[in-house]
């Protein structure tokens, strides 16, 4: 790896195109032609790949000082790596980062970097590959050790995790921060059995849906079939007579392989606070929990849920089926909208919906070859074959199909689903996705297996490894993440 002074070089074409590679580049080489040691300047991000804590007071001898007020302005167009670095180059430059990050100014559009852990590193150690850099850094994390939790999500800088408790965190990998969310035991379907002393010591588990009971598809005497035109069963209606499953009971490290699926963290800017919401079991029900919560609230009556994103207040997931719902969880009711109803000819093995950046609700369907993937070995592999995307038309409320995502990409995976423009973004690759494992036997299991991760084609559907061989290990299932300085508030 190289490092941080022996950066790649730049053309001169390209800094013409992207002057932001320009400020990269002095920040770069600046301290080397003012001959002062690199050792200074990677204290946080430093050669050996380790992330460290900046050092403050030190100083560039007769280095000549810049006003606060333009170090920030040069500062704010750096994305986080190498701003933590020019914070560590001396006081006056550690001050104006300081003042960049605290009072909230520093809102650069981040690159997403690709999330992992390995045995080597360390059982508190996450590991950063870089997209711009092509490198990867290693950040200490705090306890419990990252490689012994579930990681269900990231968003807007933060991981969710789950430790062998199964209670869940929110985890800052740049900052340290961590947060402790609402106790499992409040979501709607686990109940804690204590011991005399009050100890949690194993977890009850219900499978009710809003009705109160679950049926089975197989069991002709309590549904019946739904079929759509191509006369393809689509659902299945519940008749007169109920089903119920008995709770099952789970040891306090087991109920996170059956309940969490996957997480996300909204900011709500308006009101200072944030919002996380729990794509969760049974049948993948969707719960949430906003700042200073003591407990999740259940958000009844549908299922099969499996991802989300959050735009002007309103809460928006999708279900397996392609069904989009909004909630509004502005008032002390909540209300809830149909945007899509049942996709027809669903084809896909994973479904995602992300918020575009000029303006538009995409559809995206990830199919996954497993014809030759043997699963009776911990050796198998499958691997992304198609990506499709469709345009959410909300006023038809139907899909129209998306040929080309232009100068824009996708970040897809077990995280937050992303659509970003290379404009702002040019070390990412046009009309490409970057997508990582997400299917739901990897989620949990098959920890030794290759995963699927790589950089899509649109165009052709050409797959292609980030990295070859890929350096990163299999658990938790690597992710993307878009880093973040900002502070979280919890009340």
């Amino acid at each position: 790896m190289e490092t941080f002074c022996k950066a790649g070089i730049i053309s001169l074409r390209s800094l013409a195109i992207h002057p932001r590679n320009l400020f990269s580049l002095i920040f770069r080489v600046l301290p080397k032609l003012l001959c002062h040691s690199t050792g200074l300047l990677l204290k946080k991000f430093g050669e050996d790949g380790r992330v460290h804590p900046p050092s403050v007071g030190t100083s560039l001898g007769r280095m000549p000082e810049l006003p606060q007020d333009i170090l920030m302005d040069i500062f704010s167009t750096l994305e986080i790596p190498d701003l933590v670095r020019v914070g560590s180059v001396c006081s006056a430059w550690r001050s104006a980062y300081n003042t960049l990050r605290d009072n909230g100014q520093y809102k650069r559009s981040q690159t997403p970097c690709l999330l992992y852990t390995s045995e080597s590193a360390g059982e508190n150690v996450a590991c950063l590959y870089s997209l711009v850099e092509k490198r990867a850094y290693k950040l200490t994390l705090p306890e419990p050790p990252i490689r012994s939790r579930f990681l269900i999500g990231s968003s807007h800088g933060w991981l969710v995790t789950v430790d062998d408790r199964s209670e869940m965190h929110l985890v800052n990998p740049i900052t340290g921060e961590q947060i402790t969310l609402p106790s499992v035991i409040t979501i709607e379907h686990v109940n804690p059995i204590v011991d005399k002393s009050g100890v949690v010591q194993k977890y009850e588990l219900s499978y009710h849906t809003a009705r109160q009971m679950l049926y089975k598809p197989s069991d002709p005497k309590h549904v019946k079939p739904i079929f759509d035109k191509f006369e393809v069963v689509r659902k299945y209606e519940p008749t007169e007579r109920k089903v119920h499953y008995e709770p099952s009971v789970f040891a306090v490290d087991e109920l996170r392989e059956h309940l969490h699926y996957k997480a996300f963290v909204f900011p709500e800017t308006s009101k200072g606070s944030y919002i996380v919401a729990l794509i969760h079991d049974p049948l993948k029900q969707l719960s949430f929990a906003r700042a200073g919560d003591g407990k999740w609230t259940w958000l009844p009556p549908y299922t099969d849920y499996e991802d989300c994103s959050y735009k002007n207040g309103l809460l928006y997931a999708i279900t397996i089926m392609g069904e989009i719902h909004a909630f509004d969880l502005s008032g002390s009711v909540i209300m809830i909208k149909m945007i899509l109803g049942m996709t027809e000819n669903v084809m896909h093995d994973s479904i995602y919906m992300v918020h575009a950046p000029w303006g538009d609700l995409l559809n995206v369907w990830r199919i996954v070859d497993d014809e030759d993937a043997n699963f009776d070995s911990i050796d198998h592999v499958l691997s992304t074959n198609e990506i499709k995307i469709n345009k959410v038309d909300t006023t038809a409320k139907r899909l129209e199909e998306f040929k080309c995502m232009h100068d824009h990409v996708l970040f897809l995976g077990h995280n937050q689903s992303l659509c970003l423009s290379t404009k702002d973004h040019p070390h990412l690759r046009a009309n490409h996705a970057y997508f990582t494992d997400d299917y739901d036997l990897y989620i949990h299991g098959y920890k030794n297996s290759r995963r699927d991760l790589g950089v899509f084609n649109l165009k052709n559907n050409i797959s292609e490894e980030l990295v070859s061989p890929q350096p990163w290990s299999n658990w938790p299932t690597p992710m993307w993440i878009t880093l973040s300085l900002a502070k979280m508030t919890t009340e």
